[in-house]
């Protein structure tokens, strides 16, 4: 859309403004229904548009669908709740005294979505803004034109355009919108534009919200199970194609179990994605584009250069854009794949001697979104939370606290500001407005 047509949009939503703001519980539980009414039915048209964008294996309910669907049935069910004043106890002794939070909708919010996830991450803040009194605008990723022009129709089908619109096109759009007061900028995508999204916002004091990425680590101890282990970090490296935000990037295990762990892990890669004894990239998908495929395989070429060992795969299409997934092993720490987001099918296996060596070399690579513990010891699981950080940790899962939906999901820093997902979604999309008041009581009709 013209630039003209963002004017008139964003002039639509400004008026409805508070007709969004002070409309009841059921009200809005009204226009989330009507949403997930539609998505009930969406499963096929956003199945198909996902594989055209990046190769996603087919299937009758996408879980990007169904993860939209759960979030939008958990706000018709709690909505009344959460939408509820919060009592808080004053501190001047009064009894004429009554203190709360009062759950304030922010007001018109955009929404820019992700290439990877270009459905749900669009859908699911959507639904908490919805939730929480806002209108919002959205952009889905151009990278993934198929499933945002799916996206574009499901907003068409069920909402007034001054409730929700949809801008498609290309980072000039963004920037476009980028320029107009929001009231809260809702971002998933790389800490690289998140910086950009979070300058753009700062110039009229915009709210922000950035999910991110990083560096996300797993680590084993003498206790686990390296099954379960093998099974979860492997999944966490094909689904999607590793193009994945809680993809487990490197692996500290014990020199003792190291052979053992890359051995499961090749068996449960062959389980996977293998076909008749080859590798089958129907069951992975593909990179989105060359620029991120030449990214990763160099990512791998420089690190066998520095001394590393392909411990299982390696092979890889740059005309089909697929990579089968990948081991390596003996990474020097200054190889490139140890400084940045990998973002593909390949993982790093990285042997320990000491619990200290292993929490040293996380600590050095920042503040993941996520981190994965597999062991059954209470200690090791607790000497693992106090002398790390990210965004949050899953033990003996790979991303439970996502998945789970329970919790809040967000980064620190570098992968990320703020959290949604259930309540903390409606919080996200809220301003937690204090009143204090004094002497007031209920007038009789």
């Amino acid at each position: 859309m013209a630039n003209v047509d963002i004017d008139r949009v964003f002039a639509l939503h400004q008026a409805n403004v508070w007709k969004m703001k002070t409309s009841t519980a059921a009200e809005r539980r009204a226009r989330i229904m009507r949403l997930r009414d539609r998505l009930l039915a969406a499963g096929e048209e956003v199945a198909e548009a996902v594989y055209k964008d990046m190769g996603r294996p087919k299937v009758e309910m996408p879980f990007d669908v169904q993860n939209s669907i759960d979030t939008a049935n958990e706000a018709i069910e709690h909505l009344d709740e959460w939408m509820a004043p919060a009592p808080v106890r004053p501190n001047i002794q009064d009894p004429s005294v009554k203190a709360f939070v009062h759950y304030e909708a922010r007001g018109t919010v955009l929404i820019l979505g992700p290439w990877n996830f270009p459905f749900h991450l669009c859908v699911e803040p959507l639904i908490s803004a919805l939730a929480a009194g806002n209108s919002a605008v959205i952009k889905p990723a151009s990278m993934a034109p198929a499933t945002s022009a799916v996206l574009a129709k499901i907003v068409q089908d069920v909402f007034d355009e001054s409730e929700v619109a949809v801008f498609e096109g290309s980072s000039d759009v963004a920037n476009a919108l980028l320029e107009k007061p929001f009231d809260h900028v809702f971002f998933t995508g790389s800490p690289k534009v998140g910086k950009i999204i979070m300058a753009a916002a700062a110039k009229n004091l915009t709210s922000v919200t950035l999910e991110l990425g990083g560096k996300n680590p797993a680590i084993i101890d003498e206790t686990d199970d390296l099954d379960e282990a093998a099974s979860g970090i492997v999944t966490s490296r094909v689904m999607n194609n590793g193009q994945t935000c809680l993809s487990i990037d490197y692996v500290l295990v014990p020199e003792s179990r190291k052979k053992d762990l890359i051995d499961k892990m090749s068996s449960v890669i062959k389980d996977l994605t293998y076909t008749d004894g080859k590798f089958d990239s129907a069951k992975t998908g593909r990179f989105i584009d060359d620029r991120n495929f030449e990214r990763v395989k160099g990512y791998v070429d420089d690190a066998v250069e520095r001394g590393a060992t392909i411990a299982f795969g390696g092979s890889s299409s740059p005309n089909e854009l697929t990579m089968e997934p990948t081991i390596l092993t003996e990474v020097p720490a200054d190889a490139e794949i140890m400084q940045d987001e990998i973002f593909g099918p390949v993982t790093v296996v990285l042997p320990y001697s000491t619990v200290d060596d292993a929490l040293a070399t996380i600590q050095r690579h920042g503040k993941p979104l996520g981190s994965l513990v597999f062991s059954t010891d209470e200690a090791f699981v607790e000497n693992f939370i106090q002398n790390t950080t990210s965004g949050g940790v899953s033990v003996n899962s790979w991303a439970g606290h996502y998945f789970d939906g329970s919790l809040p999901f967000g980064g620190v820093n570098g992968s990320g500001i703020g959290s949604y997902h259930s309540i903390y979604g409606f919080k996200a999309f809220s301003h937690e407005r204090a009143v204090w008041q004094r002497g007031v009581t209920k007038v009789a009709a």
